[in-house]
């Protein structure tokens, strides 16, 4: 008897790409494992009864999510509660060092840890992403340095979005991958 493949979306709101990247490539590895696997935004978002997991990212600015996401979140809470759920964040936290940087890159901003527990997923994951200096303001610079900021450019840990990605396999019984995705 053939099973049905595990059936998973993952939505995702950007605004500069890192995170339609980052949702890509999830997207990506969680298919060579078998899975049958919808990327969408949020604003083309699948109807969510038909998936077995559901993957939820979105960019961070100003501490919170974008505002298709937080905005889909609220609107599709008590589905949401009802199934398999992950969550991620693309934002600059996680590329903090130095003393300060580390304390506020670990924390979960007060926002986006009020949407976690609306919908109760089973992890939540911070990743950096892609952050250029080029037109960025003097005083976000010096902020972004003050915090421990080092350098710039591509930010992502795409060993840590794999390592993650696996977890999110396991948990559905997926199996391993033939090959390692290649991150873009």
């Amino acid at each position: 008897m053939e099973t049905k493949p595990t059936r998973i979306a993952v939505i995702y709101a950007t605004a500069q790409g890192s995170t339609r990247d980052i949702a890509e490539f999830i997207a990506a590895d969680l298919t060579e494992r078998g899975a049958t696997v919808e990327l969408s935004d949020f604003e083309h978002a699948p109807d969510l009864s038909r998936f077995d997991g559901v993957i939820l990212g979105s960019a961070v600015h100003n501490r919170d999510f974008l505002p298709a996401a937080a905005a889909y979140i609220r609107a599709h809470r008590d589905e949401l509660r009802r199934s398999d759920v992950w969550m991620f964040s693309v934002g600059l936290g996680p590329a903090l060092r130095g003393p300060i940087g580390r304390r506020i890159g670990a924390t979960v901003p007060k926002k986006i840890a009020a949407l976690c527990k609306t919908v109760c997923p089973w992890d939540f994951r911070p990743f950096a992403g892609h952050y250029e200096r080029i037109n960025v303001s003097l005083q976000a610079r010096l902020l972004y340095r003050l915090m421990g900021g080092g350098r710039y450019g591509d930010l992502r840990n795409w060993h840590a979005i794999r390592t993650w990605s696996t977890m999110i396999a396991q948990s559905l019984g997926l199996p391993s991958a033939n090959a390692a995705t290649v991150h873009p």
